[in-house]
């Protein structure tokens, strides 16, 4: 009798086997997600810059709004040899291409147009000297003859020092600093580093930064209650040839319905 027994219990493991194995294929996960392609840069990203955003003017307006005077380098901090290459600056000369580079493009008056060209590239074009970045956040090109707006990297990067508040999302002045419009308020901002670039200047004016320096920038999007989308951007130029410490600006954009009042003026090359 146990020895009957014994053999059932057997039959029944054994048929419950199969029944797990026949069964197996169907707790897989669905057919094709293991060959889903990996998730791009553009997947990825945090925050969405995309889109027409247009420049207010909140920061050295007499020295973006006006044309400022030879040796005028306000606030600039530039070395003896910075402040004579900023004094051999011509008026015929206002208008060249030098003012639109990277080094100062995103503080001259105007709009931009942000979109992906690709997977992972952001693509930059701005009004103001009909200028176009391209920032890789995936493998850059080859490096090849400096131009204007030079080699840019990118990645999602939250560097210490950007307000904490707002990375954490406590704008407690905009959100109350809870629920879902504080959540809102946090961000990863795209951090940029370029290089390859030619001799341009910091303001119309002449004051210059030189094809060595290295520039640092950090683009950040917010919405403020009642007042729309914004786009900051933290440029630092780290240039030891014109400036004796690193120059920061903070530059900031409002986003515009459609690309109905955009109008690209060229620079003088």
């Amino acid at each position: 009798m146990a020895a009957s027994r014994l053999r059932l219990l057997a039959i029944s493991i054994g048929t419950a086997s199969a029944l797990l194995t026949a069964a197996a294929p169907h707790a897989q996960a669905p057919a094709g997600q293991a060959t889903r392609p990996a998730p791009t840069a553009r997947d990825l990203a945090p925050i969405d810059v995309t889109g027409y955003w247009v420049s207010v003017v909140t920061e050295d307006w007499r020295y973006r709004m006006v044309m400022p005077l030879k040796g005028d380098y306000g606030s600039v901090p530039l070395n003896g040899e910075g402040r004579r290459v900023a004094d051999t600056w011509k008026a015929e000369q206002a208008g060249g291409c030098e003012a639109f580079g990277v080094g100062a493009g995103m503080r001259a008056p105007g709009r931009l147009h942000i979109t992906w060209e690709n997977d992972t590239t952001l693509r930059i074009d701005a009004e103001a000297g009909a200028q176009t970045r391209r920032l890789y956040l995936g493998a850059p090109p080859p490096a090849e003859a400096p131009t204007w707006q030079g080699r840019s990297v990118a990645s999602w990067d939250g560097p210490p020092d950007v307000i904490d508040v707002l990375r954490t999302g406590g704008f407690d002045g905009l959100n109350r600093g809870s629920g879902a419009a504080a959540r809102k308020m946090a961000w990863t901002p795209l951090k940029v580093v370029t290089t390859n670039f030619r001799a341009g200047w910091l303001r119309a004016n002449g004051v210059p930064y030189s094809a060595g320096a290295v520039i640092t920038e950090h683009f950040m999007r917010y919405a403020v209650p009642d007042a729309g989308e914004w786009l900051t951007v933290r440029t630092v130029v780290d240039d030891p040839r014109y400036l004796v410490q690193p120059f920061m600006t903070s530059t900031n954009f409002k986003k515009e319905a459609d690309g109905s009042k955009w109008s690209p003026k060229a620079c003088r090359e």
